[in-house]
């Protein structure tokens, strides 16, 4: 299967959406070849409004026009779209429970070679502790567009996690999505691995190299963050000696941090948070960078391995 970046497939539901949905309007900062909104000009030029090099203002608009009652769609970088554009997000769009959708892109360390300042690595932090706030973030294009899809339906503000690097497809057109619902992809037994975002694509290839060993771990998708899936949790934790979470993204405040939230009251299984471990990134390719943050397969596979 080939590689689709999770901004490129949500340029293409943008598109379909406007297509067939009048109410929507979408926003850019100023870069909307790169965020991909671009593409659903193609069908819908009059709603879509570039706010410039000022994000402040492009959600201070865009809660305005969801008060209007307009389904409006927000993006940027993640850095600035969640972190320049913060207070606005709480006291404008989720304070009042807008019906803003804030789709962020170029998150994580493998935005690469922009380095630090542009790789978001607090963003599901920031986010999830917003109250009215749903958070998301698919793996693949088919998890990307079956989202937006959803999102659109959901009245309320939503932030989506969407990456640079064209990824590989997990998902086939059969596979079906549902927010705060997670994705058991490979039913194993003793350690399962819960992923989110591209780390979805790194774990299953650790699957491969930890079968050649005779281990065989459970693997979860779990693109929605908040509200998170506690009704699988639980019946994982029940099942397996220890949940093992993978993110591209702080330790502190993200997938990790919400997955042992959910379970501390039930000290069921041993929980290991794994991601980037409360430090800046910094300049390099994205398999660089993978690899010196330990997020790759490989280092999945031996860090996993080691819990058996």
């Amino acid at each position: 299967m080939g590689k689709i970046a999770t901004r490129d497939a949500y340029g293409k539901a943008l598109k379909d959406l406007c297509e067939k949905n009048e109410n929507i309007i979408v926003m850019d900062a100023d870069l909307s070849g790169s965020t991909k909104t671009k593409t659903m000009k193609e069908v819908a030029p009059n709603r879509h409004i570039n706010a410039g090099i000022a994000e402040c203002n492009m959600i201070g608009m865009a809660a305005g026009m969801a008060a209007s009652g307009h389904t409006v769609f927000a993006s940027s970088f993640a850095m600035f779209a969640a972190g320049r554009a913060y207070e606005i997000i709480r006291n404008s769009v989720a304070y009042p429970n807008l019906n803003v959708k804030v789709c962020a892109t170029h998150s994580g360390i493998t935005v690469g070679e922009d380095g630090a300042s542009h790789q978001a690595i607090e963003d599901i932090a920031l986010m999830s502790a917003m109250p009215n706030m749903i958070v998301l973030q698919p793996s693949d294009a088919k998890a990307t567009d079956a989202l937006i899809h959803e999102v659109a339906n959901v009245e309320g503000p939503c932030y989506v996690r969407l990456g640079r690097l064209a990824v590989e497809e997990i998902y086939n057109e059969d596979q079906t999505f549902e927010i705060g619902k997670g994705i058991i992809l490979n039913q194993g037994s003793k350690v399962a691995i819960v992923a989110t975002g591209y780390m979805v694509q790194q774990s299953m290839q650790a699957l491969e190299m930890l079968r050649v060993d005779g281990k065989e771990p459970t693997i979860v998708d779990m693109h929605t963050i908040k509200p998170i899936d506690q009704d699988l949790l639980l019946e994982i934790a029940k099942t397996h000696d220890t949940i093992f979470t993978i993110e591209e993204h702080n330790v502190i405040g993200g997938l990790g941090s919400m997955v042992a939230s959910t379970l501390a009251p039930y000290n069921l299984c041993e929980i290991v948070l794994h991601g980037i471990k409360d430090t800046y990134g910094e300049s390099g390719t994205p398999s660089a960078l993978l690899e010196k943050y330990e997020l790759n397969a490989n280092a999945i596979y031996q860090k996993v391995k080691a819990l058996y």
